[in-house]
C-alpha cells in the first residue's frame, strides 16, 4: 500500500519556516449570541505564538451589544438566533484573507445552513473547518463543495461518515473499520475529490489529501482526545499551512508533532 504510510517521527521540520516578521491575514469565524469564547481564546493562542499580522475574529453582529469595539472584531449580519446570516458577507471576508478557519458554535438553522455552506462552497482562499461547524455544512454538502481544494475539513469519524453519505459516496466509513480500511477509503475518496481531510481512528491521527494517508500515533501527538477537538490543534495545523502552502500533509504533520 504505497499510498500509506504510519509515522513515528516527524520527517522534515518546517517549524524553521516560520517568518520573523509578522505577516498575513488570518480570520478566526464562529459564534453565536450565546457562546463566543472559543473563538476568542483560538484567537488568543495564535496571536501569542505565530507572527500573524492581521487577525480577524469574526463574529455574528448579535454579540454587538456583548463586546467593546476591538480593531480586531469584525461583525457580520445575524439571524434573530443569533448565529450568521449571510453568505455574501461571509464569501468576501474569506476572500480578503490568506486563511480561514471556522470553528464553530454556530445556531442550527437553515439561514445560517446556507450563509456558511454557500461561503465555503465557493471559497478561492484556504478554509480550515472544524467541530460543529462540519455538522452544518454536511447538511447542504454538494458534489461541488468536494471539489474545492481550498477546503480542509478536521472532522470526527461519524462526522467524514455523514460527508461521504451526503454525496452518496459508494464506499462507507465505519467506527468497527480498522485502520487499513478507513485508509483505504480515505485513500479513494480523496482521489476523487480533492479537499483535505483530517480524522482520528483507533488512536491513530490520518491526514489525507490526493490519495496519500498518513497515521500518526495520537499518544506521540501530545494531544489528549479531549484536546484534539478544543480549536487549538486546528489552529496550529492553519498557522503551519499558512507559512507552507502546497505542503498541507508535511505542514500539518508537524502542527501535530513539533514542539508539543
Amino acid at each position: 500500500m504505497d499510498y500509506f504510510e504510519k509515522l513515528e517521527t516527524t520527517q522534515t521540520d518546517l517549524s524553521w519556516n516560520i517568518p520573523e516578521q509578522k505577516q498575513g491575514t488570518v480570520n478566526i469565524i464562529g459564534g453565536n449570541s450565546q457562546n463566543f469564547r472559543t473563538e476568542v481564546k483560538i484567537a488568543e493562542y495564535l496571536n501569542s505564538n505565530y507572527p500573524i499580522e492581521i487577525l480577524n475574529v469574526v463574529l455574528p453582529d448579535a454579540l454587538k451589544v456583548k463586546l467593546p469595539p476591538l480593531p480586531n472584531l469584525v461583525f457580520l449580519k445575524s439571524t434573530d438566533s443569533g448565529s450568521f446570516a449571510d453568505e455574501k458577507e461571509l464569501r468576501t471576508i474569506i476572500g480578503r484573507a490568506d486563511f480561514s478557519l471556522i470553528l464553530g458554535d454556530l445556531s442550527k438553522n437553515s439561514v445560517t445552513n446556507k450563509a456558511i455552506s454557500g461561503a465555503c462552497d465557493s471559497a478561492e482562499k484556504p478554509l480550515l473547518i472544524t467541530r460543529d461547524a462540519v455538522d452544518l455544512i454536511t447538511e447542504n454538502t454538494s458534489d461541488h463543495m468536494l471539489m474545492n481544494e481550498k477546503l480542509i475539513f478536521f472532522a470526527s469519524l461519524p462526522q467524514l461518515q455523514k460527508l461521504l453519505r451526503a454525496v452518496y459516496y459508494p464506499k462507507m466509513l465505519l467506527m468497527s473499520q480498522s485502520l487499513i480500511q478507513v485508509a483505504e477509503v480515505l485513500h479513494k475518496f480523496t482521489l476523487s475529490y480533492p479537499v483535505n481531510l483530517i480524522t482520528l481512528h483507533e488512536g491513530q491521527i490520518l491526514i489525507a489529501k490526493n490519495g496519500l494517508v498518513r497515521a500518526i500515533s495520537l499518544e506521540k501527538s501530545g494531544y489528549s482526545p479531549m484536546m484534539f477537538w478544543s480549536g487549538d490543534l486546528a489552529a496550529k495545523i492553519l498557522a503551519l499551512n499558512l507559512y507552507n502552502p502546497y505542503q498541507f500533509i508535511d505542514a500539518t504533520t508537524n502542527a501535530i508533532m513539533v514542539n508539543n
